[in-house]
């Protein structure tokens, strides 16, 4: 997404919701970790996006119901793990947030989790409340709506932050065969030293 773009998502965003007091201020101006609504992961502990700071993530989002595009999403994420070296993987995290808060409760995302056998200490599966889903899905870039049937259609996407919350790379490419570019641009944000 051009920058000026993500500015004005960014911006509609803070304007519809939460912001992070403690810490907005040090954070740059297109920070994703601006958002301060309250995430539950797979294990029923809550966190906000900004405690995941000086980390390198790759976030997408999901819900765990999906039976088609959902699981590839994991498979990209998976297959892009696979493409670093052992030391890039140790310090990539992993943030796939639901779609469907009505439904994705920290059961039903331990579900997924124990079945897709997730490594605890760099992946996390979380949700949030449905205005915090939608101010995520803005800053992110996705676009998704809820159909009769209980389905989401969506747009299936993994984006990479910095340390700082900002985005570096998206790719919408699905599968076990990650993006080369996309798997470029990860493998350039771990070289750089955190902070």
């Amino acid at each position: 997404m051009k920058t000026r773009h993500f500015a004005l998502w960014l911006l509609l965003a803070l304007a519809a919701g939460p912001l992070q007091a403690a810490t907005a201020a040090e954070l740059p101006g297109d920070s994703v970790y601006r958002l301060a609504d309250t995430y539950t992961d797979q294990a029923g502990r809550d966190f906000r996006l900004a405690d995941g700071r000086g980390e390198v993530r790759v976030v997408a989002m999901f819900y765990t119901s999906c039976r088609y595009v959902c699981p590839l999403i994991i498979d990209s994420a998976k297959g892009v793990e696979h493409a670093l070296a052992p030391d890039e993987r140790a310090r990539l995290h992993l943030l796939l947030v639901s779609l469907d808060p009505a439904r994705d409760d920290p059961a039903a995302l331990k579900q997924v989790f124990d079945k897709r056998r997730l490594d605890a200490d760099r992946w996390t599966l979380a949700r949030t409340e449905s205005a915090g889903v939608r101010r995520l899905a803005a800053v992110l870039g996705i676009r998704y709506r809820p159909l009769a049937d209980g389905e989401f259609n969506h747009t299936s996407s993994l984006v990479l932050l910095d340390g700082e919350g900002r985005i570096l790379a998206r790719t919408e490419t699905l599968g076990s065969v990650p993006d080369p570019a996309f798997v470029a641009a990860v493998k350039a944000a771990l070289a750089k030293p955190a902070g």
